[in-house]
């Protein structure tokens, strides 16, 4: 089984990837003006978007749940880009750079995946989407609080495990979605 979800993963990050380059392309990389909280609330209102989509089940803007996962993927990634790089790294990015960060953050949360893969059982396969997407928007309620707390932290994990926790729950309803296959 892991095997399977390694490929799903890959394929779905494929359509996320393909996005962020296309967009890298068009704008450069204007998102490194961002700071950390203003992408939280970036990763919120798509999330948001999501539930009200999923219980109101009409969208008056033409977006499907799929394509606002695949935004709260790239947004995480350019979160953790921004907790890593520094004020002096450059503002605009080359698009072969800002692709080779991306594939370095992506590889990363995988491992990361894998491993509460092995000891939670690939337990999300049997969760609803709307499941995937509450724990999205709880991680980032977390990671606010921890932003207001000037990242400072008693017994939790940081902002960076929570970007990559809300990364991978969204790959997953992408996955159940069957976006990529």
């Amino acid at each position: 089984m892991a095997s399977n979800t390694s490929l799903e993963f890959d394929k779905v990050i494929a359509v996320c990837k393909s996005l962020f380059l296309k967009k890298t392309k068009d704008y450069g990389t204007a998102w490194r003006i961002l700071r950390p909280a203003s992408i939280t609330d970036q990763i919120f209102i798509k999330a948001q978007r999501i539930r009200t989509l999923e219980e109101k089940k009409v969208s008056k803007v033409g977006e499907d749940i799929g394509s606002e996962y695949i935004g709260i993927v790239n947004y995480c990634i350019m979160a953790i880009l921004q907790l890593e790089l520094s004020e002096n790294d450059p503002t605009d990015l080359p698009v072969n750079i800002a692709e080779q960060y991306y594939d370095d953050k992506v590889n990363e949360t995988k491992d990361l995946m894998f491993a509460k893969n092995h000891d939670y059982g690939e337990a999300w396969r049997d969760m609803r989407i709307s499941s995937l997407t509450d724990l999205i928007l709880m991680k980032i309620l977390r990671v606010k609080q921890i932003e207001d707390n000037e990242g400072k932290t008693l017994a939790s994990e940081g902002i960076k495990a929570n970007y990559q926790d809300m990364l991978n729950y969204s790959v997953f309803a992408l996955i159940k979605l069957d976006v990529g296959s």
